[in-house]
């Protein structure tokens, strides 16, 4: 009598699983309920769900093409198919955590919240008049958050002595839906729609209770909550139909509701048990007011946190850039606002070896010469895998410095690609810097047109406010050189962190700034860039890399 055949294991951590040929390592992960990032459907293009193979790596299916920037005994979870089910599998998934901006420039604000304590109630001061929320149970703490198309940063704030008690940051977890807004917008639209929401939202809470253990405190003392976002991210979180940002006009239900004179405001408001934040249930959420179209309430809170309109006589330029780039400029006289539909080129995708900016990507790059190797930066001092935005800025800049490339993006030697590490071959291809060009002049050409709007000479603005993490991070001098940036001055140049985290913390503690920011939102013009009949040939000439023309 012949004993069972037994199936040898796949292993990660303490878990076993049987061996099953033809069976992708995602697939096990999603056995073992591992959160593995994705964002391309898992067909290989966003290079996200890398896995260390820990034993039994010749056991696997060959690599694939989309798995070549790949060295060592790294695989793509979604292209890893079990070959030889009578091996030991063992894998670990990565933990790449992003590189979070939290930290901004510092505004005193004077205290002033909407949820305060009187007596022995907790009270919100409603527009339709204060409403008792409670009973005081000892303390009484507010969350403000900017929620980011890639990473969402929470504040915790006492709003009885304005002082933020813990600070909590993430990376998104609604990748899976697509890096961008715009394929977010597709997936929300889809059969799965509110499954966007749900996973912001049990992220969000499973924060919150690491707050609520860290500092021992419960969650019903949190009775406010404040957020933004662009227009997609907020109107997610609240529940909303985003489809009608996704098509012509590309504007909120929201927005649409507040020209059609049904609203006050673009802000909205709801109860937390309503969106199933896990707060005080009746606690409110403010959900800060939009622009117009993509310029969500994420730019008015970098406005409010930089106090752009508060100065009567300067000029500024706000830059808050990223898979959408915004761009404000004027004063307290007027100001003019866009949206510049970059893409993902800098923040990660369609570049054959870029990355968001985790541990392994390259953030800087410099070259002595012409044909000196590059010496680079990495994130975490690891092993080189890939380049994030602020190297791919450096990496065009030099490529320019010693005219190893043409402004047109021609490789000066005729070649197909530029290797800048040749530690693991990490390269640059004419078809990655076409892409990168194309994404730059995006944002070359929404900043064009709105200074063309205003009709004033670059050298008459005070400031330039590069706001984001991405900005955080990009060497000014180099994002002129490829006319990334407006070509100004680097002491006007004021990078400040991340501003919408910081405008969002302000919504929250004073009712007077929340309610002058949703007065000044309504005075601000919008442009849409492909309604403006400059807009095909500044495209074409945003895509060469040079300095932006300095007379409008």
């Amino acid at each position: 009598m012949t004993s069972a055949h037994v199936m040898s294991p796949l292993i990660h951590g303490k878990n076993q699983l049987p061996l099953e040929s033809g069976k992708t390592l995602f697939e096990y992960a999603d056995e073992l309920a591992l959160r593995v990032p994705t964002s391309c459907g898992r067909n290989g293009e966003c290079h996200e769900c890398i896995v260390e193979i820990r034993n039994g790596s010749d056991s696997l299916s060959q690599p694939t093409e989309a798995e070549n920037f790949l060295r060592g005994e790294y695989r793509l979870a979604c292209q890893a198919k079990v070959d030889d089910p009578d091996a030991d599998i063992e894998f670990q998934v990565l933990r790449r955590q992003p590189r979070i901006l939290t930290e901004s420039i510092k505004r005193t604000t004077e205290l002033d919240p909407l949820t305060v304590r009187e007596g022995d109630n907790i009270i919100f001061k409603d527009e339709d008049g204060p409403r008792v929320i409670d009973t005081y149970r000892g303390r009484l703490l507010g969350i403000a958050a900017d929620i980011g198309t890639t990473t969402v940063a929470m504040n915790l704030v006492d709003l009885e002595n304005g002082e933020i008690i813990y600070v909590a940051s993430f990376e998104n977890p609604q990748r899976f839906g697509g890096s961008d807004v715009m394929h977010r917008i597709t997936y929300e639209t889809g059969q799965f729609r509110g499954e966007l929401q749900a996973v912001l939202v049990s992220s969000i809470n499973f924060e919150i209770g690491e707050m609520v253990k860290a500092l021992k405190i419960r969650r019903r003392q949190i009775a406010e909550f404040v957020a933004v976002g662009n227009a997609t991210m907020r109107d997610v979180l609240f529940g909303f139909n985003v489809e009608p940002i996704g098509t012509k006009p590309y504007k909120s239900v929201v927005e649409l509701e507040y020209l059609d004179g049904k609203r006050e405001t673009t802000a909205v408001n709801a109860k937390a048990r309503e969106l199933g934040i896990r707060i005080h249930p009746e606690a409110n959420v403010y959900g800060g007011p939009i622009i117009a179209s993509h310029v969500g309430a994420d730019v008015v809170a970098d406005l409010l946190a930089v106090g752009i309109d508060e100065n009567e006589d300067e000029l500024a330029i706000l830059l808050d850039v990223g898979t959408n780039t915004e761009i404000v400029a004027g004063n307290q006289h007027g100001l003019i606002a866009a949206s510049c539909p970059a893409g993902p080129a800098f923040e990660g995708g369609l570049v054959t070896y870029a990355m968001p900016g985790y541990d392994g990507a390259i953030e800087k790059i410099s070259m002595s010469t012409s044909d000196a190797q590059p010496d680079i930066s990495v994130i975490g001092n690891a092993y080189p895998i890939g380049i994030c935005g602020s190297g791919l800025i450096d990496l065009l800049a030099e490529l320019r410095r010693h005219n190893i490339m043409s402004e047109l993006g021609v490789l000066s030697d005729g070649s197909e690609e530029f290797t800048f590490s040749h530690e693991n071959s990490l390269t640059l291809s004419r078809r990655d810097i076409s892409n990168l060009a194309q994404a730059k002049a995006a944002n070359f050409c929404g900043q064009q047109i709105v200074l063309k709007a205003l009709n004033i000479d670059i050298n008459q603005y005070s400031r330039l406010y590069l706001a984001g993490g991405f900005a955080n991070y990009i060497n000014p001098a180099n994002a002129i050189k490829i006319g990334f940036i407006p070509d100004m001055p680097q002491e006007k140049i004021i990078k400040v962190g991340n501003a919408s985290l910081l405008g969002a913390t302000m919504m929250l503690l004073s009712a007077q700034k929340r309610y002058h920011i949703e007065s000044l939102v309504k005075t601000i013009q919008h442009i849409e860039l492909e309604t403006s009949p400059d807009f095909f040939d500044l495209f074409v000439e945003g895509c060469q890399f040079k300095p932006m023309p300095v007379n409008l």
